[in-house]
């Protein structure tokens, strides 16, 4: 009797979940697309490249997989209404919708997050004109 109180109390809990977009299952899977599509990029180049190096052969291989990339993608900050080009500049933007940030670094540190987080806190009304 305990157990099937208790399952009914997990369903009661998750009943009230939020559904998933199917747009959101379709960014996850990019994501995690990227992000095997990077170490055989690294394994085959080895360490110590410029981190352009690797962008470009990343950028490659997610086209491979027939995901549209762009590379150096300005990000402009818009400011009291005015578009101003700051040089920010994405590495890569895939689906028009996926942040990838490259690093040829031993460890990721502090400041790499905070960058990534600043580039998704701006607020980008347009992606591509």
């Amino acid at each position: 009797m305990t157990h099937r109180r208790e399952r009914g109390e997990r369903r009661g809990k998750t009943s009230g979940r939020k559904r998933v977009a199917e747009s959101d299952y379709r960014e996850c899977y990019w994501c995690g697309d990227v992000g095997v599509r990077s170490t055989p990029v690294h394994r085959a180049l080895g360490p110590g490249l410029l981190e352009s190096a690797y962008e470009a052969c990343l950028a490659f291989e997610i086209g491979e997989r027939g995901l549209k990339v762009e590379r150096q993608k300005p990000l402009p900050v818009i400011y009291h209404g005015v578009t101003l080009d700051c040089g920010y500049r994405l590495d890569l933007l895939v689906e028009e919708r996926v942040i990838v940030e490259v690093k040829a670094v031993d460890g990721l540190m502090p400041i790499h997050q905070a960058q990534l987080l600043s580039y998704l806190s701006l607020p980008v009304a347009k992606w591509a004109c």
